[in-house]
């Protein structure tokens, strides 16, 4: 216990999924949580179930695409608690499509403001208060394993999470240079239950569009035979956010089961 004792950390995309199993980690392993999404019932939920247990949680409101919004939540760690040692770009979505030829430019465009333009703006405030407060810190960015390869009808959300993790190393880089001790890793996640794929559905046998059976893909595509669920995402994150990682940035810690060895 007490992995990430008196460290603040800001997860997007927090009120669930991946995002909220990192928030559920942090706050166990000691982090005062601050949760941000547009969700926000789910959110204030979350936030109020942690604060039960003992742990510091807050809940803000938070559109990624919006630089006042970044500005506004930035300012509100800032004033609250007076630094920022972890963050976590957990928002984004997918969006599947039987081909790029027809997939809309307002998808393309969606998916590119939420999945990368909402890390650029993360990294950019984010990075501000960790240089302030000048305690060092912990940015994980939530690429995927389509992040690292190809996959059919997903090329727009393969384009963001490439980006992702370049934008990831190159920080990383600066930050290095900058002698700031803040380092910059990304999280590949493989097939793992959360509400992310409601966005990438396939018609089913009755011609009704329908979420990826997921059992049986991971059965057939995963090594482990089986699909993730978030804690195995969040067991990662609360590695890169604790100081037992140190050592590591610019890194891209993969965690799916095997699918991207196959």
């Amino acid at each position: 216990m007490g992995r990430v004792s008196g460290k603040v950390a800001l997860i997007t995309g927090g009120a669930s999924g991946i995002g909220a199993g990192c928030a559920e980690a942090l706050a166990r392993e000691g982090a005062v949580v601050v949760i941000t999404d547009i969700q926000d019932d789910k959110g204030r939920w979350l936030a109020e179930d942690l604060t039960r247990t003992g742990a510091t949680a807050l809940y803000l409101h938070h559109d990624v695409t919006s630089e006042d919004d970044w500005i506004a939540v930035v300012d509100a760690v800032d004033q609250r608690f007076g630094r920022l040692d972890i963050l976590v770009n957990n928002a984004g979505i997918g969006i599947g499509c039987p081909s790029i030829t027809a997939m809309t430019l307002a998808d393309w465009r969606r998916q590119q403001a939420i999945n990368v333009e909402g890390v650029f703006l993360g990294l950019k405030h984010g990075l501000l208060l960790m240089r302030k407060a000048g305690h060092g810190g912990s940015i994980i960015n939530m690429s995927s394993v389509a992040g690292l390869k190809g996959a059919p009808t997903l090329a727009g959300y393969c384009a963001t999470k490439g980006a992702v993790r370049l934008l990831t190393k190159a920080v990383a880089l600066e930050c290095g240079l900058a002698k700031d001790g803040v380092r910059v890793n990304s999280v590949h996640p493989g097939l793992i239950e959360t509400p992310i794929w409601l966005g990438i559905a396939t018609p089913d046998v009755a011609g009704v569009n329908a979420p990826p059976n997921l059992d049986a893909m991971s059965a057939f595509a995963v090594p482990l035979g089986v699909k993730g669920v978030p804690d195995d995402i969040a067991g990662g994150v609360l590695w890169l956010a604790s100081d037992e990682s140190r050592y590591v940035t610019g890194a891209e810690l993969v965690i799916d089961g095997g699918l991207s060895v196959r």
